[in-house]
């Protein structure tokens, strides 16, 4: 195998590997707030750190891999790509360790009926299988999987677009339950973000794939629908 070959399996290696806690982050999570798991949402906030150290360790990896490899052309946009779905990834780290936080902050479990009615564990359920999507997109180098996420974003921000009105139900519904129903609501605008980091995530792969930029032609076509 040439150098640049195995640097570059090197450096998708790491990824996968990020990538792969960043679900188990995610699933934990999902985990921890239906059965109202306070030990495992601390778990999710001690292993954020580690998520951290894996985007400076790809952050300096990509770095260099330009700075000594000087990269053109299919290399280089596969290490342009690497860099960008790190920041991604991380930030999508960053929100399950935030909506953990709501959980551990809890000492009682959550009232099911809020959840259900404001659709946060279904925004969870599709958030996940999105980042999970675009895995496997990646290893296959699959541009019709990476696209599968923008359908299920545009029912994330549906789910959001009422999320308020919902609110306002469980407030009146439940008057004595009103920091659970705003904790829901806040975790339901975090869950949003995730779309928008796996939106961010799908582009790239096409990019590296397909070699173009598809994200101003995508916000064209979103604002006609």
């Amino acid at each position: 195998m040439l150098h640049v070959e195995s640097e570059i399996q090197e450096l998708k290696d790491r990824l996968i590997a990020m990538w792969d806690l960043v679900i188990k982050q995610l699933d934990k999570t999902q985990q921890a707030l239906e059965g109202h798991d306070r030990d495992l949402a601390l778990e999710i906030q001690a292993t954020e750190r580690r998520i951290n150290a894996f985007e400076l360790t790809i952050d300096r990896s990509c770095e260099d891999f330009i700075a000594l490899l000087q990269p053109v052309a299919s290399d280089l946009r596969f290490v342009l790509t690497a860099l960008k779905i790190n920041t991604n990834l991380e930030r999508i780290g960053d929100i399950a360790c935030g909506i953990s936080e709501f959980i551990s902050d809890h000492d009682t479990e959550f009232n099911r009926e809020i959840i259900k009615h404001m659709e946060a564990d279904r925004m969870l359920t599709l958030s996940i299988e999105m980042v999970k999507n675009l895995r496997e997109a990646y290893l296959l180098e699959n541009t019709a999987k990476a696209r599968t996420v923008y359908k299920r974003d545009r029912m994330l921000d549906k789910i959001n677009s009422v999320a308020s009105f919902r609110a306002v139900d469980c407030l009146e519904k439940y008057p004595d339950q009103k920091r659970q129903t705003l904790h829901v609501l806040s975790m339901i605008r975090k869950i949003e973000r995730i779309g928008d980091q796996a939106k961010n995530i799908a582009e790239e792969i096409i990019f590296y794939i397909e070699a173009k930029v598809i994200k101003h032609k995508r916000k064209e076509k979103d604002k006609e629908e």
